[in-house]
């Protein structure tokens, strides 16, 4: 789906919305208020320089405009893979992004994410998967790599991996699997104004409440110890 089209389904009331380097930043109406938007897209490698400006961003909203709520869109093929990158140690900028996310929670703002196209591995995990809630449309790819590439890794068979992959969630790809286990609250049929102010003003309601991806993935199927195991050891400390 082409940007304006998916700002305009989400944003009918209104936008301002910016792009420089596969980033998007600006900031929108909607029925709940305005929000800040920012992300990316065309699949963007998230680099040093990506992860700086949206972390830019989310300080800039924190500074001037209180409370307001952050609607990220999420299109990404990962973190940028090259030496150059890792020399500016990229790990630290994706950990600032990731801190930057959730500081703007601690101080109020709600925030939502929805993946359009793909979200992969470090790129998705330091902003798309840090906010509030995660949402992703029907036919966006989620995953942290491919089963070959796991196999590789893993030095297990691929045979074996897709085995696992039919019965357990945490080894398949797709964004129904991230559902399943909790970390995507929904998947929307397409971008919706609608459900966005619904997710918008759930979280207004909630605000301050605890994460509850883990007991929802248990509910769900798909994780069947984390929230047993994170009980367990908060008990123990």
């Amino acid at each position: 789906m082409k940007l304006n089209n998916l700002l305009d389904a989400l944003f009918p009331a209104g936008h301002t919305v910016t792009v420089t380097d596969q980033t998007l930043t600006g900031t929108a109406t909607t029925a709940a208020g305005p929000v800040t938007v920012l992300g990316t897209m065309d699949g963007a490698a998230i680099s040093h320089d990506i992860a700086l400006r949206l972390a830019d961003c989310i300080l800039q909203t924190i500074e001037s405009a209180p409370g307001r709520p952050l609607v990220f869109l999420v299109d990404t093929s990962g973190q940028a893979l090259s030496r150059q990158q890792e020399l500016l140690c990229l790990n630290g900028s994706l950990a600032h992004l990731a801190q930057c996310v959730d500081l703007a929670r601690r101080q109020g703002h709600a925030s939502v994410s929805l993946v359009n196209e793909q979200a992969v591995s470090g790129g998705f995990l330091s902003f798309g998967l840090m906010v509030d809630r995660t949402y992703a449309l029907a036919d966006a790819q989620v995953r942290v790599m491919d089963l070959k590439a796991m196999a590789r890794v893993t030095k297990i068979a691929h045979e074996r991996l897709m085995e696992l992959a039919s019965n357990s969630p945490i080894f398949a790809p797709g964004a129904e699997s991230y559902r399943r286990m909790g970390a995507i609250e929904a998947i929307w049929e397409a971008p919706s104004a609608q459900l966005l102010e619904t997710a918008l003003v759930e979280l207004a309601k909630g605000a301050g409440l605890a994460d509850q991806r883990m007991t929802v993935g248990l509910a769900r199927g798909g994780r069947y110890l984390a929230a047993d195991v994170t009980a367990a050891v908060l008990a123990a400390d």
